[in-house]
Parts: structure tokens; sequence; C-alpha cells
């Protein structure tokens, strides 16, 4: 079968680590050990990640060096998280694939993703970037530089950018030749590289895509049979964090879009990985699984995790 793998954050870095390199690569090595087991059945896989704590920070260190460094912007910051995210999948799954003597190779495709820049979300931005700051900093901002700011749930006041619809991978006939020679492709990291077409050129743009909304995008362009959202809970909810909390099992389309128009699932967390799922399997895919990385193998195997068919 061939299988797009969207990972979650914490596949990449838990809740209160600090970020350093070895906690990455520590946290990627135990993913990677999951993913090798279903490419190790026979599986073409292609993987996606996500990347908002690697950018935050990135745009902490440019913050902490602007008197002697220049910023780069959030496109360019983009592309450096593809770059070293990708580098410790593709470490960690050789030397996977090297102790399971399995021959297969794994690259990763810095990857832009086209979107209209007419797109609505343009002119009404929400999508926090970066870490927190106090009033002061925001005000200046917004002065400064025209940027948008909101207050956040009462933690300090963040920066917020367009979150456009993707409509496009650019590199998606790289990533069709080299799953169909039998590669192993990680790509559209974070959502992808935002770009805009104009005059025939393709510009990249300050917006953040939705790595689940690119992710299922990513799967339908390489016809992948099931797509996998990978994050930190074993199955969607209904009625979650109350006493008739209900895990999802196996669940039809119409069934899910039930659950999703009375609100069941979070705006900001598993509504996205739901309507995501739901997009893919409305388009022609045959199941969509959300799951945890810890029980991927047994989602895949029709016996854990929320399975979404037509």
């Amino acid at each position: 079968m061939k299988l797009t793998i969207a990972l979650g954050g914490n596949a990449i870095l838990q809740p209160g680590q600090n970020g350093t390199a070895e906690e990455q690569f520590h946290n990627v090595l135990s993913t990677s050990k999951q993913i090798a087991q279903l490419i190790a059945e026979g599986n073409e896989v292609v993987i996606t990640h996500g990347n908002g704590p690697q950018v935050g920070n990135i745009l902490i260190q440019q913050d902490k060096a602007k008197d002697d460094v220049p910023a780069m912007p959030l496109d360019v910051c983009g592309s450096q998280t593809q770059g070293f995210i990708g580098y410790m999948l593709q470490n960690s799954l050789h030397n996977i694939f090297n102790e399971l003597d399995l021959n297969k190779n794994v690259a990763t495709v810095v990857t832009q993703v086209l979107v209209d820049k007419n797109d609505k979300a343009f002119q009404n931005p929400t999508k926090p970037v970066g870490p927190f700051y106090d009033k002061n900093h925001a005000d200046k901002m917004i002065e400064e530089k025209n940027e948008n700011w909101i207050e956040d749930s009462g933690r300090g006041w963040r920066k917020v950018v367009p979150s456009p619809i993707p409509k496009k991978i650019v590199e998606a006939p790289i990533i069709n030749d080299l799953v169909r020679n039998g590669e192993i492709v990680i790509a559209s990291g974070g959502g992808g590289i935002p770009v805009v077409e104009k005059d025939n050129k393709i510009h990249g743009i300050e917006a953040v895509i939705d790595k689940d909304r690119a992710g299922c995008l990513l799967a339908q362009e390489i016809k992948s049979d099931i797509f996998l959202v990978l994050t930190d809970v074993s199955n969607a909810y209904i009625n979650y964090g109350q006493e008739d909390e209900e895990a999802l099992k196996e669940v039809k389309v119409k069934e899910i879009e039930e659950h999703i128009n009375k609100n069941h699932f979070g705006e900001g967390s598993m509504k996205p990985k739901v309507q995501a799922a739901v997009d893919f399997v409305e388009g022609g895919g045959r199941k969509a699984i959300i799951t945890s990385i810890e029980n991927v193998l047994e989602a895949v195997h029709g016996n854990a995790g929320t399975r979404i068919v037509p």
C-alpha cells in the first residue's frame, strides 16, 4: 500500500523539552522505528511533518541576534526547518534500515506549496507564530512594520499571519518520480513553503499553511491508499474530556461530518486533522486514520485508531 504519514509536532519535540538537537534526534529516532516497520512490511511511504516549535525557536534566535545578523523572512525560516527536520528523519531512517537489512533510500524534498494570492485568509490573518511578547512590543511591531498581533489566551501577545488553503504542490512530479522508484520521501514539512504566482513566476509569501491540509493534498497528489494523521492521542473523541467521552473507531464520512457540525473537535487541535482526513476520503482516498505514533502499526492493520472510510 501507499501511505502518506503526517507527523504531529510531538513526534519531533515533546512538550516541556528545550528543543536541543539531542532531544529532537531522540524523538525522531523513536518515531522512525515505527515508520520503518511499516516500510519493512512492503508499504510505500511518504512522510510530512509539523514545524511550529522549530520555526518559533528560529524566530527567537533571529530576534536575539537581529543587531548582528539579518533576520530571514518566514518562508525562508520554514525552508530551514524542512531541511533540518528532514535531515533528522533521513539520518534516523537510514540507520534503522541498515539494522533491519532493508535496501531503501530516503530523501527530503524542500517543498513549495502554491496558494491563491487572492485567498481571503490574506485579509484576515489568524495563525499565531513565534514567541509571546508584551503589549508594548506588539504595539511597536504594529506601528513600525504594519504587522498583525493578537493577545493570546492571557499568555501575552503574538504575531499572526495568514493561513491560506493549499492549491498545488510545486514539487509533486519529483516526489511522484521518487515514490515510483521505490524511494522513501520526506516532503511538504510544516505545510510547505507558501508561494504565490504572479507574472508566471512564483514568490514566497509570509503565511503558514495548515500542515494537515497540505498533508491531505500531498496524499492526493501521489494517490495514496491511506492518509495517516499522527498526533498525541490514540483516537479522535466525541465529548472529549467529559464523563461520556467516546473514542471513535471505524466511522463513515457522513457520521464524522455530523460530529464536526456538532463541534465535537477543538478548532485549533483535532478539528483540522479530522477535516483533512475527511477531505482525503471524499477526494477518493481509500481510508484516513487518526492515531498516535505508538499505535500506527495496529491502526494500519485495522485494529487501532480512528479509521475514516467512505
